[in-house]
């Protein structure tokens, strides 16, 4: 077994961007005060300071409307000194996550969230891409794991990281079958895969019954048990012995999400430069 280490990567990276010598100014806009968000938050502004990205906050309250952060999304993408804008997610109940996502102007959609750039990033025509999807295919390739003509199974359906990891895989060539809770026999279709994706968001879901030998698994969960504590949604332990190549939680995608971010503000700031 070989751990796939995305913070390794990751900081590699950020290493190429920060070479590029360029400042864009990344505006994320949080609604509410989601600990988890904060967190999440916390990482981005890091990974801006590390690279030499401007990072700013606006912060709204969780009973903000929908009017209220579109206008707020209308004037950032009218600032011609903002490169790149992020809506935090999870929002509130109350708000139609598919509009304030698509509100974002695309050459400042560096989440890669809205319907333009998730359409150009899976037909393989955009220079941003949906950041987890991404840090995927970018482990992946670093590790010199082949993924054309190999079977892929992706766990999972959300149009954040299932439906476009799946269209990514396909346009590299492998063969892709994706997964969900109604999926019959789904442990056996698992074990079919070269390589396994589980994004499915349950604690140690993926066990190693649902391993073929040396395939490579990603896992992209992030589940918070008690004290504190995280887990991905495959059992790692079991898993390893087993798999040719694995990704840890952390240290494994979560990483390579927020590298892919900083990637994306670079290529925003190029697009919108002219380049």
């Amino acid at each position: 077994m070989a751990k796939i280490n995305g913070t390794e990567h990751a900081a590699a990276i950020r290493q190429e961007v920060k070479a590029m010598g360029i400042s864009p100014h990344l505006v994320v806009v949080l609604v509410g005060d989601d600990p988890a968000s904060k967190v999440y938050i916390g990482m981005k502004e890091k990974a801006c300071a590390e690279v030499g990205f401007k990072s700013t906050i606006r912060k709204l309250p969780g009973n903000a409307t929908q009017k209220e952060i579109i206008a707020v999304i209308d004037e950032l993408n009218a600032d011609s000194d903002v490169t790149g804008i992020l809506v935090q997610q999870p929002f509130p109940s109350h708000l139609d996550k598919n509009k304030i996502v698509s509100r974002v102007t695309p050459e400042k959609d560096v989440d890669c969230l809205g319907p333009y750039n998730v359409g150009l990033a899976v037909m393989g025509r955009g220079r941003l891409s949906p950041c987890t999807p991404a840090g995927v295919i970018t482990l992946l390739e670093r590790e010199g794991v082949e993924i054309s003509g190999k079977h892929a199974v992706v766990v999972g359906r959300s149009d954040v990281v299932g439906k476009p990891l799946a269209l990514m895989l396909l346009a590299r060539d492998a063969t892709v079958t994706i997964c969900h809770s109604r999926t019959k026999d789904l442990a056996a279709v698992c074990k079919t895969a070269d390589i396994l994706v589980a994004a499915v968001g349950r604690p140690k879901f993926i066990t190693a019954d649902f391993i073929k030998p040396g395939a490579v698994v990603i896992d992209v969960g992030v589940n918070r048990l008690e004290g504190r504590k995280i887990c991905g949604d495959v059992d790692y332990d079991a898993c390893a012995e087993i798999a040719g190549y694995i990704t840890p939680v952390p240290g494994g995608v979560g990483p390579m999400t927020v590298a892919t971010l900083m990637q994306n503000c670079a290529e925003a700031w190029e697009i919108q430069n002219g380049n």
